[in-house]
């Protein structure tokens, strides 16, 4: 039996959710029952042998008092994520389904911090999440200096971009033109890139108005998806410094639009969006 095996000989079951296109498998781990490993994540995740998602996400037990759950998040490719913003909408979403998240406000564990969640109804849903670290040390990005522009040398072209953490690496290159910026093209450069010690996710904007954004994102360990919320976070950080839009921004994604928020330097940015349930199932290993 693999590290998601059937519990008192049951299969385990599991929700297909997404938020505004980025999709995720929801396993309920509470009660101690194992995490997946990486090989039961990648065959999950598969869309063609397995459900089929973005991202992994497992519902454990709360680890910090006043939380009333925990979540762990891998990438299809197996790896361990630190934050995923949709992701975390859906967890607010499907904890109030099973009546653990009644309250209006409630508070989760995610692997990059406390997530403070405001319930607008069932599925409509605002999220705190973590106050963005520019410090390049921290994001991680091998230069010595903090900025809000940098340079690379990306396949055989000169790339200014901003750096961010949001609880995980992101960069964004602004675009005069999203349908036709080379997205998967330099976003695998730069996620090849020895700048980022720990990989990132690459986010290209195109600046609409000073309250409204496109973006689109290639994520660690995945490639592009139709939403990111930490990367609509990080991308809406990033142009504030750079002084490029407000501080209240529509970023409108493939699969979707999420309205971000920066009150200010000091404070936690917020995202509010859709979480949307497609179907149950119970997985057979």
């Amino acid at each position: 039996m693999n590290a998601v095996g059937a519990r008192h000989g049951t299969p385990p079951r599991f929700s297909k959710m997404h938020g505004a296109g980025n999709d995720f498998v929801i396993l309920d781990r509470r009660g101690g029952a194992a995490s997946p490993d990486s090989a039961t994540v990648r065959r999950l995740a598969d869309r063609h042998r397995g459900v089929g998602c973005d991202q992994l996400i497992a519902i454990m037990d709360a680890v910090t008092p006043g939380s009333i759950a925990s979540y762990r998040i891998w990438n299809t490719d197996g790896s361990p994520a630190q934050q995923c913003g949709n992701g975390a909408r859906c967890v607010a979403a499907w904890l109030r389904r099973e009546g653990a998240g009644m309250a209006d406000r409630f508070a989760l564990d995610s692997p990059a911090g406390v997530v403070e969640v405001t319930m607008h109804g069932d599925v409509d849903i605002e999220l705190a999440m973590s106050v963005p670290e520019f410090v390049p040390a921290r994001i991680p990005l091998a230069l010595p200096e903090r900025r809000d522009h940098y340079a690379a040398d990306l396949d055989g072209e000169r790339v200014r971009f901003g750096a961010v953490s949001m609880g995980n690496p992101h960069a964004l290159i602004e675009v005069a033109d999203l349908a036709i910026a080379p997205v998967a093209r330099i976003g695998a450069a730069m996620q090849a890139s020895p700048l980022f010690p720990e990989g990132v996710n690459v986010s290209f904007a195109q600046v609409l108005a000073r309250d409204r954004i496109g973006l689109r994102v290639v994520e660690r360990g995945v490639g592009e998806t139709l939403a990111c919320g930490s990367g609509a976070c990080a991308a809406v950080a990033i142009l504030v410094r750079q002084g490029r839009v407000e501080r209240e921004v529509a970023v409108a994604l493939p699969g979707g639009t999420l309205r971000i928020v920066w009150p200010a330097d000091d404070a936690p940015v917020r995202m509010r969006g859709p979480a949307a349930f497609v179907f149950e199932g119970e997985w057979h290993p």
